[in-house]
């Protein structure tokens, strides 16, 4: 997601609200960005307690873009402009798809249709069993954020200063919203009393709540700095960190900031989009920790130092959280410690953030292998 700025070149590497089911019913898995509408980064599936190498892919390009896991096949982009389908159990290649241009977007699975977009502006609408087109949308810049799935639309943003809403059935434009800058984020989708709305954070700094039926800009939150990172969604509390040092929880109820935090002396920006487990907020920042922070108050549990920046964005399973830097190392945190259970070096940098399904993790570097790992 990429902002004005720092935005722009520092991240290449890289109402009463309630739940809304729109990623369809996956046993398992990890079909968006964040796993689910709500972009909560908790997995369906827990994890063994350790972690061995179950199985390898190398691609020709690097990969950034999060892996999608549905009905038994992994979907990935990587940075040669190749979308890939991988057997989950194997990882033997089911079928490629050749967008033209490096994708940094994560793949979103519903409905049959794989939605990806890549650095040319196009949002890729493809058959999830086959790899074939269905349809292409043109936006006018490149698109990193992944795809939501509502009220029959696809909604996502571009580098072209717009989030978009498209017929998810054939890439038909239902709407566009300008913003003030670039659009890295992926929306969160929440239900409002008028249907569907959606909730995302932009580099203009604001944080809005748009509804997904006509584009109308419900609410507008300003979290004086500019964000990368996706809002994680839980009950009336959207949580994002900025550019600007502090990570916030945002109270769509009344439209305010309801806290900040900062860390006294470390002063870095917040790439990473944080999961959301029991009354914890576990976010990365580039000041290379992982922290748990309350949900209710943004006071600080645990923190746990990594070598390098965490842009990938923390997954909860179970009891574990699944995080990784751009030093290249993939770890296990206690839940309720912050300790560290196992860790792995992949041997090149992590940009994009681990899914978890079936029991395996899956995470590429960006040297191009992807890497699965289940039980020891």
């Amino acid at each position: 997601m990429k902002l004005p700025g720092d935005c722009a070149g520092a991240l290449t590497l890289s109402l009463a609200l309630s739940i809304v089911p729109v990623l369809g019913a996956e046993a398992s898995g990890w079909p968006s960005f964040r796993g689910d509408a709500q972009l909560t980064g908790v997995a369906r599936d827990p994890l063994p307690e350790r972690l061995s190498t179950a199985w390898t892919f190398q691609a020709a390009g690097g990969f950034e873009s999060t892996a999608a896991i549905a009905g038994g096949l992994v979907y990935v982009g990587s940075l040669d402009g190749t979308l890939h389908a991988l057997d989950l159990a194997t990882g033997s290649p089911r079928w490629t798809y050749p967008a033209g241009q490096p994708i940094k977007s994560s793949p979103t699975v519903a409905g049959g249709l794989v939605y990806v977009g890549d650095e040319g502006g196009t949002l890729h609408a493809v058959d999830a069993a086959t790899g074939k087109r269905r349809w292409a949308f043109q936006a006018e810049a490149a698109i990193v954020s992944s795809a939501a799935l509502a009220g029959g639309r696809v909604v996502f943003g571009s580098h072209d200063n717009h989030v978009y809403a498209l017929g998810a059935a054939d890439g038909a434009l239902a709407w566009k919203l300008s913003t003030g800058s670039y659009v890295y984020a992926t929306p969160a989708v929440v239900d409002g009393k008028e249907g569907p709305s959606v909730v995302v954070a932009g580099c203009d700094g604001l944080l809005r709540v748009v509804r997904v039926k006509d584009g109308t800009e419900t609410m507008k939150v300003d979290a004086a700095g500019y964000m990368g990172a996706s809002a994680a969604v839980a009950g009336t509390r959207a949580f994002v960190g900025t550019f600007e040092n502090q990570f916030v929880a945002v109270d769509l109820k009344a439209g305010k900031i309801a806290w900040r935090y900062e860390h006294p002396d470390k002063k870095f920006p917040y790439y990473a989009s944080a999961a959301l487990a029991g009354d914890l907020v576990i976010v990365g920042g580039r000041d290379k920790m992982v922290r748990a922070l309350r949900q209710a108050t943004g006071e600080p549990v645990w923190t746990r130092s990594l070598r390098g920046r965490v842009d990938a964005s923390p997954v909860v399973a179970g009891r574990r959280v699944v995080a990784a830097s751009v030093a290249g190392e993939l770890v296990l945190l206690d839940l309720a410690s912050g300790e560290t259970v196992w860790e792995f070096e992949t041997g090149a940098s992590l940009a994009a953030s681990p899914s978890v399904g079936g029991g395996l993790v899956i995470i590429g570097n960006t040297a191009g292998t992807l890497f699965a790992f289940g039980k020891a």
